[in-house]
Parts: C-alpha cells; sequence; structure tokens
C-alpha cells in the first residue's frame, strides 16, 4: 500500500495506528493510505481493539449482515488488511482455524492502548507532560468517519466504545485542568478544554473562573456565570457548589452582579427549559422535628440535597437546584406560591423524627398548582453512620418520588386526545399501553413512542421505550425475531446518540443487546446504567434477568432485591420476581425458586413465560399437581406453547436447559 510523503523516521514505530479522530495508520512514521472501503477499515478496528481470537461468524455477523456471500466478503477484506499492514516479512492478521486475530506487538503502537494503559497504571501517577501527550492523541471521537449504515451490530458495538473512551479522556483533560497552576501559560487552555468536555462539572466550572478572576477578566466571569447557572438548572444540575466558589474566589474583588439565588436577592424567577418538556419537581429542605433541634436542620438539607442530587441523575425529571430551592425555604410561601416562583409542576417536602435506631423521615408529594397531595409515605433507616443514613433514606425515597410522578404523568397522558399530546405527554402514554404486555398494546406503546421521537427527535426515553417495544416483540414472538432485534439495537443506539448519560439508554442496549447472545456486552451496558443512577430500578432488574440466566445467579439475586427495594410497585416486578426464581433454579434451590415462581406469576400482567416459569420451578420442585395447573393455564393461554418455546425464549446454559425438560416431561409440557 502506497505511503504519503517519501520521509521514513526509522526510530519511530513499526507500525502507528490511530483510532481516535479520523483513522490513520503510519509506518515508521510514515502516513499510510487507507483503502476506501469503511467495512475494511472497521474489521481492522474492531480486531485491534477487541483482545484474543474473534470467530469468522462473529465478523460476519457485524459487518456483513446482507450479503449473500459474507464470508467471501470477509476473505477480501482480510486480503486487504494484509497488504496494509503485513510488512517486513511480519504477519500481523493471523488465521488460526476459524478465528481471526491481530499480532500488534510491543514495535506497534496503538493510540486507545495506550490510553487504556495509562488508566490501568493511574493518571494519578503520570507526570504533566505525560498526560498532555495523551491528551493530544485524544482530540476526537473513536473511528470517527467510520460509521456504517445497515451494521446495527457494528453501529452498537462502536457507540459503546465511543462513551467509554470519551470518559477516559475526560479523566486525562480533567487531571491536566486539576494539575496545571493557575495564571500558566497553559493555565486557560487547559481550564476551557475541562470545561469543553464537562459542562456540568462543578470543578471544571470552578477551574475556569478561578483562572478568569486571576487575569482580571471580570466580564468573563460574569458572562460564564450566567451561562452555566442556565445550564446547570436546565439540566437540574446543583449550582450551589460553584456559586459558593465564586463567592470565595472574589473577594476581595467587586460582588459579581451575576449570581444564581442569594440571600436578599428577591423573588426567584421561573427557570424555563430549553428543551423538551418534562415534569419539573422542587424538592424542599426537610425539617427536623426532633426535641431540642428547633432551628437546626442540617440532617433535613442533607437529606434533600441528596434526593435532589439522586432524582437528577434519574434524567427523567426536571429537578430544579438546590441553590434556588434553598434560598426561599425560610419565606413560609404556601405551596402555590413556591411553585408559581419555581415554576414546578411538582412539590416534595418533608420532616424527619430522630430516634434510638435511626430516622423516620415522612414525605409528600403535592401538584405545585393544586396543593393537591398525590402521594405520601413514611421511611425508616437505622443506620449509625450519618452518611449513610442520608445515603439509605434518600435512596428510598427517590425511588418512590419518581415512580409516583411517572405513575400520574401516566394517567394524565390517557385523558389527552393523542393528536393534543407533546413529546413528553406521547411518551408516558406510550409506557401505559406497554405495560401492559400484549402484543396489541405493545404495537400501541409504540406507536406512541414513534410519535414522541416525531416531536422531538432529542428525547432519548422516547427512543428507549421503542427500543423496548422491538426487544417485547422479539422476545415474545410476536414478529420476526432477527428483524425486531435489529430494530431494538437502532432505537437502542439512538437513545444513547441522544444522552448517553442517561441510564435508560444504556438499560436498552444492554437488553437489546442480550438479544444478540452478547451476554458480556449486555451486562457491560447494564452496569454502566446503574453506575449512571444507582437508583434506577429497571437497570438492577435487567442485570438480574440477564445474569440469571446465565451469569452469576449470585449477583442476579442481589440486583432483583435491590430492584424491588428501589421499586416494589414497578410494572415489572413479576420479571423481577422471576428472575430470582431462574437464579435460584441454577442454584439448586429449587423449592425456594418455586414459591418465588408463584409470586411472580400472581402478578396481574405476567405473561406466558412467566407462567411457564412456574410451571418448571414447581415441577422441579416435586410440586406436580400445582405444575400442572399452570401448564393448563398455559395451555389456555396459548395452545400451541412447549417448553421447546420457553427455552428458546431464554438463553439457559446446558445443564439447565437438562433440568427443565425433566420437569416438562413431568407436566406435560414436553411435546
Amino acid at each position: 500500500m502506497e505511503t504519503d510523503g517519501p520521509d521514513v523516521d526509522f526510530s519511530a514505530p513499526e507500525l502507528e495506528l490511530r483510532l481516535l479522530g479520523p483513522m490513520k495508520l503510519l509506518r515508521r512514521g510514515v502516513l499510510v493510505t487507507l483503502p476506501p472501503s469503511r467495512k475494511v477499515r472497521a474489521l481492522l478496528a474492531y480486531l485491534a481493539l477487541t483482545p484474543g481470537p474473534v470467530s469468522r461468524e462473529r465478523l460476519c455477523n457485524l459487518l456483513w449482515d446482507g450479503p449473500s456471500d459474507p464470508r467471501g466478503e470477509l476473505r477480501w477484506s482480510l486480503s486487504k488488511l494484509r497488504s496494509l499492514i503485513d510488512a517486513d516479512g511480519r504477519k500481523r492478521v493471523i488465521a488460526a482455524g476459524d478465528e481471526i486475530s491481530l499480532d500488534l506487538g510491543d514495535c506497534d503502537d496503538v493510540d486507545v492502548r495506550r490510553l487504556k494503559e495509562a488508566r490501568r497504571s493511574g493518571i494519578n501517577n503520570l507526570d504533566l507532560p505525560t498526560l498532555r501527550t495523551i491528551a493530544e492523541r485524544c482530540g476526537g471521537d473513536l473511528l470517527e468517519g467510520v460509521d456504517i449504515d445497515n451494521c446495527p451490530a457494528f453501529a452498537h458495538w462502536l457507540t459503546s466504545l465511543r462513551s467509554e473512551f470519551r470518559l477516559y479522556a475526560l479523566e486525562i483533560v480533567a487531571e491536566i485542568g486539576r494539575r496545571t497552576p493557575v495564571g500558566s501559560e497553559d493555565g486557560l487552555p487547559a481550564a476551557l478544554q475541562w470545561l469543553e468536555r464537562a459542562p456540568l462539572d462543578p470543578g471544571a466550572n470552578i477551574r475556569l473562573l478561578s483562572e478568569l478572576i486571576h487575569r482580571r477578566m471580570t466580564d468573563a466571569c460574569d458572562r460564564h456565570l450566567h451561562a452555566a447557572a442556565r445550564l446547570f438548572a436546565d439540566e437540574g444540575e446543583d449550582f450551589q457548589p460553584v456559586h459558593a466558589a465564586w463567592v470565595h474566589l472574589q473577594r476581595p474583588a467587586r460582588q459579581s452582579a451575576v449570581t444564581i439565588i442569594s440571600e436578599g436577592s428577591g423573588p426567584v424567577e421561573p427557570v424555563q427549559m430549553a428543551a423538551s418538556r418534562r415534569a419539573s419537581i422542587a424538592v424542599m429542605p426537610f425539617r427536623d422535628l426532633s426535641p431540642g433541634l428547633a432551628g437546626k436542620n442540617d440532617l433535613g438539607s442533607a437529606i434533600a440535597h441528596d434526593v435532589v442530587s439522586k432524582l437528577a441523575r434519574l434524567r427523567s425529571l426536571f429537578v430544579i437546584a438546590r441553590g434556588s430551592v434553598f434560598a426561599i425555604a425560610d419565606e413560609g410561601l404556601e405551596l402555590q406560591e413556591i411553585g408559581r416562583r419555581l415554576g414546578v409542576d411538582y412539590i416534595a417536602t418533608g420532616f424527619l423524627e430522630r430516634h434510638d435506631h435511626g430516622i423516620g423521615v415522612t414525605v409528600e408529594v403535592a401538584e405545585a398548582a393544586t396543593a393537591h397531595i398525590i402521594w405520601t409515605e413514611r421511611f425508616e433507616a437505622r443506620s449509625a453512620e450519618r452518611f449513610a443514613l442520608v445515603d439509605e433514606v434518600g435512596n428510598s425515597i427517590v425511588s418512590s418520588i419518581a415512580a409516583e410522578i411517572e405513575n400520574e404523568e401516566r394517567n394524565r397522558a390517557i385523558l389527552k386526545h393523542p393528536d393534543s399530546l407533546d413529546a413528553w405527554e406521547a411518551y408516558h402514554r406510550g409506557l401505559w399501553h406497554m405495560f401492559r404486555f400484549t402484543a396489541e398494546e405493545n404495537a400501541r406503546a409504540a406507536a406512541f413512542f414513534r410519535q414522541s421521537t416525531r416531536l422531538d427527535p432529542t428525547f432519548s426515553r422516547a427512543h428507549a421505550g421503542l427500543s423496548f417495544t422491538h426487544w417485547q416483540r422479539a422476545f415474545q414472538r410476536w414478529g420476526d425475531r432477527e428483524a425486531e432485534t435489529r430494530e431494538a439495537l437502532r432505537a437502542a443506539g439512538q437513545s444513547l446518540l441522544v444522552d448517553d448519560q442517561n441510564p435508560a439508554a444504556h438499560w436498552s442496549m444492554g437488553r437489546a443487546l442480550w438479544l444478540t447472545g452478547d451476554h458480556d456486552q449486555a451486562v457491560r451496558e447494564l452496569e454502566h446504567s446503574v453506575h449512571l443512577s444507582p437508583n434506577f430500578a429497571l437497570g438492577h432488574y435487567a442485570l438480574a434477568f440477564v445474569h440469571s440466566q446465565s451469569g452469576d445467579p449470585a449477583a442476579a439475586i442481589a440486583a432483583s432485591d435491590h430492584s424491588r427495594l428501589l421499586s416494589p410497585y414497578d410494572p415489572l416486578l413479576f420479571g423481577m420476581l422471576g428472575t430470582r426464581a431462574i437464579a435460584l433454579i441454577r442454584l439448586g434451590a429449587f423449592e425456594e425458586a418455586a414459591n418465588w415462581a408463584v409470586k411472580a406469576a400472581a402478578r396481574p400482567n405476567a405473561h406466558v413465560h412467566i407462567l411457564a416459569i412456574a410451571a418448571h420451578c414447581l415441577a422441579l420442585a416435586g410440586r406436580i399437581g400445582e405444575a400442572r395447573s399452570y401448564a393448563a393455564r398455559i395451555r389456555l393461554q396459548n395452545p400451541n406453547y412447549r417448553t421447546d418455546n420457553f427455552l428458546d425464549t431464554f438463553h439457559f446454559t446446558p445443564d439447565v436447559i437438562a433440568r427443565y425438560r425433566e420437569a416438562a416431561a413431568l407436566i406435560g409440557l414436553a411435546t
């Protein structure tokens, strides 16, 4: 393959592969002209990024799902790769039987590998010049310009890795920003680069303000504060740490005229969202009614702050920032006036009482416009440590508030004419139909999710909902499984492209990847979902679902229990209970599995596969009469349903399949 330019640098690596930003290949420092075929470049990148050999079948499914001769296409592409990177008597493209791998040894240099190695060794252990060298190679997204149409498996692999490497690059840039001295020649560029990658990071904003005030750029400080305050408010993030740092930084300089809410600053103006409407909520500080603590509300404020932060991370509601709420908390306003001042749909209030074993917190959520209470509940927390106490009660409150408001918004959307719905309402109308779990209701849900995405293409959760309807069609065999899997992947990918920090986007991608049989990648996406929002109950449930069949059964049980703790009345509760039963079967606890399976089947929206779980678990536990009654219920719903349908739906290991077949023979579901 020809190279661009005659100057060869024999001190440079034999081969350099640049995958961050536009793809580049260099041999001894000389740029090599890449073939025009995007699939050849994609194949090179995939093999370089995937540890170990890859089967030819996997590569064909990844890049050539359509052609009549995918293996022929693969052979042609591999020949192009060999002419591209095999040189100096060295074979880098290794074919061993039915598996392909790349041999990129010590003499070769791949930028993404360097980035991963730096992260593994600990970026805190690297000096500033080394960090800057690495950052220079992280100037763009992974494989810019190598997106391929009509290859959903490759597109979703690429989308997932792009998110991962964005995070790696951000960690490097943030470390550079923290270490570069304020006022130095590199100070302002380092601060701006950090802020560009993380506009909602308080540390990045504070770093830029430090730089600007050091340079006496007060007008720039004011402009940045105003813009950042609006951005944080629009995203439901807490701006108070940035504001507090600004107050500290400007002393003894002049007071900025542009701040968020400070004491005595006057009425709070309603915050208007720039994006599509979401239900909005203000969480007021919780009053501490404990004897002897009148006027001292540190714990109540800490719990409210924790709830605000965790609700915002769910990204399902618009959450007013803590600074705005706390500024008017002591004015003694009625709920309707708070709603008017803050421009919100809902207001959460509460009080706490301390006792010998912990605290009790009573919480109410009211409609701001009417002061009508839509939900109230009391929570108990018994942890000894203050931090654990706040975390324990905060988790329960967040999950309950999110679920109750979602339910309220769904009920409102049902009462409106479909043609009058906005994107938010169409999404919730879709949820209402989706949770009925029939083919007809699933189709109606998909139509509303499509309506929502047409009204607002940037609404990540609507794309995730659409992905789930395709997942259901594939899982329940309501359509062509392969076609529905592709559509589930496509919609999940769109959800991620719109907002890769939304836990629902990674949840939908993880479930879609499970359909393809890619267990490890599915788990990775679902773990990222709950990392983004530890209170996202569906993320924990999906992890339980995947682990219960072919992963870690103990992890499945823990995830199932946690999902039910977070959302005890979830529409998918039958699945949370059913996955626990499946995991217990793998552990040999048949009687316990049968009890959980019966609970799952008792849920009003349990589908035929849940009844099948109950029938097989009961048979394995020796409760044959009960098992046969569930088999009869299954035949009433679907006369053609057999154990093969059940086993073909899930991804069980061979030993578990054998157990289920033994059970099926006892209750008439084998044939």
